[in-house]
Parts: C-alpha cells; sequence; structure tokens
C-alpha cells in the first residue's frame, strides 16, 4: 500500500501528521556562546573568590555587548545572551555582592561554566528529524528552531463514514420505542483520525437505496480515499448497501469473514476508492476497525501498521471454540514478575458497548481451538496499555 502524496503544511498544522522527508538543519543552535544562568561574564581568571571587577556593559537576549572584556572586568549577563568577546566563564548573581559598578565575587569562577557553546543543540545541516516521524510536539518546536517554517508531511487519508439504518438517530435525540441511539461512527472515527485519517461524517441514511447512493456520491465526490458504511452489509430485507455498491460499480473481494464478533464484514473496490462494510453491531463494527480499517489508514498516512500483539497467561478457563476466530473482550494485568494475565469477561454480546470500553485487550481464539484450563498460554492484542 503506498502512501499518500507529500503536502506542505505549516507548523501549527504539523503536529500529528507523517513526516514526508528528512529534515535537516538550516541554522546552527545556538548560534553564539550563550549564557546558561543570570550572572556576570568573567575572564575565569580574574574573578577568583574576594576579587572586585569593574561592570563595563550588559550583555541581554537580543541585546549583545558590542566591546570586548578586559583586565579585571565584567559585564552583566542574562540567560541566552551571547557571550562577550574575552570572558570564558559566567560567575551567577548568586555568587555575587553588587555595589554600584562592582561587584565582589563570593565563589570562584570556572572557565567554560554556565556556557552554552555554539551548535550545543544542533548545527547547520545535521539531520534533525527522518522520514516517517510522526510529528509530536517536541519534533514540531525542533523543526522550528532549525528556521522550518513548513514541513513536508504524507497526506491524511479522507475516510467517509456512513451509519445506516432507520432506527438510528444521533445523540441528543429523544427516540421512540423502536429507534435506537447512533454510537458506532463516533468510535470507529475515532480510531481511524487517531492512525492518521481525516474523517468525513456523512450522518445517518435511512434504509433506503437512493439515500445510501446519495451519500456514497458524495463521498466520492469528496475524494474519499475510503468509504466506511456501519450496518446494513448483512443478508437481510434491510440490508441495502452490498446492493447499492454493487450497482454503483463496487467490485467486490470478500463478504463475510469467519470472525466473532464481525462476520458480516465487507471488503470491495469502486473505483479507486476502498469500500469497506462494518456490521451494524457496535462492538462488532469497533472491532473490525481496529483490526482491518487502522492498518489501512496508518499504510496510507505514511506510518508503520504496528499493532501490540502479546503473549499472556489465561487467569479464567475457556471453553473450545468453533469454527470462527473468537476476539474475546478482556482485561489483562501485569504480575510483579512481569508476565500478562488475562481474564475474560463472562458476557460477550457484540452489542454490549460498555464490556468493550471496560476492556484493554482482545483474547485471540483461533478457529476449533480446544478448551483451555486457567493457566494456558493465549495470544492478546491490547487495545490500551
Amino acid at each position: 500500500i503506498e502512501a499518500k502524496p507529500a503536502i506542505s503544511v505549516g507548523l501549527h498544522a504539523a503536529a500529528g501528521r507523517t513526516l514526508a522527508c528528512d529534515i535537516s538543519a538550516l541554522r546552527t543552535q545556538p548560534p553564539f556562546d550563550a549564557s546558561a544562568m543570570d550572572g556576570y561574564a568573567v575572564r575565569s581568571q580574574d574573578a577568583i573568590l574576594g576579587t572586585r571587577l569593574y561592570v563595563i556593559g550588559e550583555s541581554a537576549a537580543g541585546r549583545a555587548f558590542s566591546g570586548t572584556l578586559g583586565e579585571g572586568e565584567t559585564v552583566r549577563i542574562f540567560t541566552g545572551a551571547p557571550m562577550p568577546a574575552g570572558a570564558d566563564a559566567v560567575v551567577i548573581q548568586e555568587d555575587t555582592i553588587a555595589n554600584g559598578d562592582q561587584i565582589a565575587v563570593t565563589e570562584s569562577a570556572i572557565a567554560g561554566r554556565h556556557i552554552r557553546r555554539r551548535g550545543l543543540d544542533f548545527g547547520e545541516g545535521d539531520l534533525l528529524l527522518e522520514a516517517g516521524r510522526v510529528l509530536d510536539p517536541a519534533a514540531v518546536s525542533l523543526a522550528a528552531a532549525a528556521n522550518h517554517p513548513t514541513l513536508p508531511v504524507v497526506g491524511r487519508p479522507l475516510v467517509a463514514v456512513i451509519a445506516t439504518g432507520d432506527e438510528l438517530l444521533p445523540p441528543g435525540s429523544t427516540p421512540g420505542p423502536d429507534q435506537i441511539i447512533s454510537s458506532n461512527c463516533y468510535g470507529v472515527a475515532a480510531i481511524l483520525r487517531e492512525a492518521g485519517a481525516e474523517i468525513l461524517d456523512l450522518g445517518i441514511a435511512p434504509d433506503r437505496k437512493d439515500a445510501i447512493r446519495s451519500l456514497i456520491d458524495t463521498a466520492r465526490d469528496a475524494g474519499a480515499d475510503i468509504i466506511v458504511t456501519l450496518g446494513g452489509a448483512s443478508v437481510g430485507d434491510h440490508d441495502l448497501v452490498h446492493a447499492v455498491l454493487t450497482e454503483a460499480g463496487m467490485d467486490l473481494s470478500f463478504w463475510k469473514i469467519a470472525m466473532r464478533p464481525g462476520k458480516p464484514l465487507m471488503f470491495g473496490m469502486l473505483g479507486d476508492v476502498r469500500c469497506i462494510g462494518l456490521p451494524g453491531n457496535p462492538v462488532a463494527s469497533l472491532l473490525c476497525a481496529e483490526i482491518f480499517i487502522k492498518p489501512l489508514v496508518a499504510a496510507l498516512a505514511g506510518r508503520t501498521p504496528g499493532q501490540d500483539w502479546r503473549e499472556a497467561t489465561l487467569s479464567d478457563p475457556m471453553p473450545a471454540n468453533d469454527q470462527r476466530q473468537d476476539y474475546v473482550r478482556a482485561f489483562v494485568t501485569q504480575d510483579a514478575d512481569g508476565h500478562l494475565k488475562a481474564k475474560p469477561y463472562q458476557v460477550q454480546d457484540s452489542s454490549m458497548l460498555r464490556t468493550f470500553s471496560n476492556a484493554n485487550a482482545l483474547v485471540i481464539r483461533p478457529p476449533f481451538a480446544p478448551a483451555a484450563p486457567a493457566g494456558s498460554a493465549c495470544t492478546v492484542l491490547m487495545l490500551r496499555s
């Protein structure tokens, strides 16, 4: 999967984006020897305990002292200010007693002390950030310090999210006796946004072909890289997504997969747009987004599509599995020796968002896995640390 083409963005828009190419320093930082403390710039051979020095000027950040320090002289200096010519140390102000245009030294200076040397952080031409780095606040600050006003980043894949179903209403509504609140779209969007996507939430389509087709067309017109539908991908009379996408020209890759929850998962290509039909059950849709769409989005966003798979032991026994791979919500803890223990939740209904929210991992049960007693080894996919 090729990442999206690179674009240039300003520094305020760069955080969370993936760097498209290496970034080198356009300047040296610090660009001069600078004081690391407030105090007095001195010649170390002059600034000995008990001596008095004459203050001949001041060096502040942005206002350097232009002269040269001579024998028995000092310059008042502030943090970040350039060191005057002739000075080789800074005596902090706490180690002096000021009296008019003189200071008494109460702690002898040491050559080189309290000075940030030119290029201490980086030099012009140094490689600072490598391609593929997800730009965190420190990386953005580093780029700014290196004099980059813009950065080349991988384009964000645009993911259009469409919920379907006559029974759905947006949060904040007052549902009727046969209606529920739409929740899946928000969790799926959050998962994919975290992976690097830009989200286009197209709302809720009622169970009518023309309504679903209209939102599909809107997503294509907006340049969506991925269209994610929620619900309507099963085989019931009101599950219309497959039919609408097929009539629109989708080349179906697969429909239904041997996993639980998430069996009605669908994937196909509508031209160059990837179409993914997620199950309507909340846990199934979130789980499929985590396992299948998140790595796809990460790859398109130029990131490493990594998932946190670990080995653990079961704290409770588990029954034999059937022909579908099972993704069991569980809570994983770590003992004093660093070993992980997974405790599966007893009720695994795919409508139960609360259990999914409380779980921090999924125990993976392969097809036809035999019954596993407590203490058995298992593989877990961590959802949170």
